[in-house]
């Protein structure tokens, strides 16, 4: 029933070794993500754009990465991918592009506002959220008439081996101008965007799940040289691959692993696995 929709729904317990304590760390570009957070609340932000204070938050299908601080902390992640967008938003994603908000107050996220009086409930178990959860999706989710265009669209992109747009729009049996209409509306930037932010994660995933690397046997075959590597990972990460490498990412290098376990390798939905451990 939900086949291609989510990227994962995933549930986190974050513990601190002592009061006060909490973790800093920058999410990499992903799709849209609804998170429900008990216990405390994060800061976040994805380029100038930021929410403070709310159990439910709700970001956009991003090209920046979004810069984070939580404290002890049970969280449910649920990611959307451009599927999942169609049949659960109302709104181009094109227009929610790398927003971050208090999903309660955002038109966009509100209808899933519900789902706080359960995945913020302290008192309520894993397996009744993720029920509640499941419940939830069946009852929102709606089929659209695009569904095979967006399907093709995406497996395209995933299978990262056309260099061109305009090779992109042939292997999908598309005009240009109807690409780039599915693109903005569906997936939330253009098609030529859309290539570079995938060649840029699947260098970053192989990067993060094999630590100890070099950056240059982590980069995608696509690339050019190092220079236009460097250059687009300071327009995706807003930092040089260095800064990026020299600091922690306790949240981040977590779900990647987990990410790693679940489907035997890197995987290219570029967002955390289904887990509701």
């Amino acid at each position: 029933m939900f086949e291609g929709c989510f990227t994962s729904f995933y549930h986190v317990s974050l513990d601190m070794d002592q009061p006060g304590m909490v973790v800093h760390d920058q999410l990499q570009p992903e799709w849209a993500n609804i998170r429900f957070f008990c216990g405390g609340t994060p800061e976040a932000a994805i380029g100038e754009q930021r929410v403070t204070g709310a159990q439910f938050v709700g970001t956009g299908p991003s090209s920046l990465p979004c810069h984070f601080t939580i404290g002890p902390v049970r969280m449910w992640g649920i990611g959307f991918l451009p599927l999942g967008w169609t049949r659960f938003f109302g709104e181009d994603a094109g227009a929610c592009a790398n927003l971050v908000c208090d999903g309660a107050a955002h038109p966009a996220f509100a209808r899933f506002a519900g789902l706080s009086d359960t995945l913020c409930d302290p008192e309520a178990g894993i397996e009744e959220q993720y029920a509640a959860l499941v419940a939830a999706m069946a009852r929102l989710m709606r089929p659209t008439r695009d569904d095979a265009r967006i399907q093709r669209v995406h497996g395209a992109l995933v299978a990262s081996e056309h260099a061109s747009v305009h090779d992109l729009a042939d292997a999908c049996a598309m005009s240009i101008r109807t690409l780039e209409r599915v693109c903005m509306r569906y997936f939330g930037f253009s098609p030529k965007l859309l290539m570079r932010r995938q060649r840029f994660m699947r260098s970053l995933t192989s990067f993060m799940l094999h630590r100890g690397s070099r950056w240059t046997e982590a980069m995608d075959d696509h690339y050019h040289d190092q220079a236009q590597f460097t250059r687009e990972f300071r327009e995706f990460m807003t930092m040089n691959p260095s800064e990026y490498a020299a600091l922690d990412h306790p949240i981040l290098a977590s779900f990647m692993e987990a990410r790693a376990r679940v489907w035997g390798s890197a995987a290219q939905t570029l967002d955390p696995p289904l887990d509701h451990s």
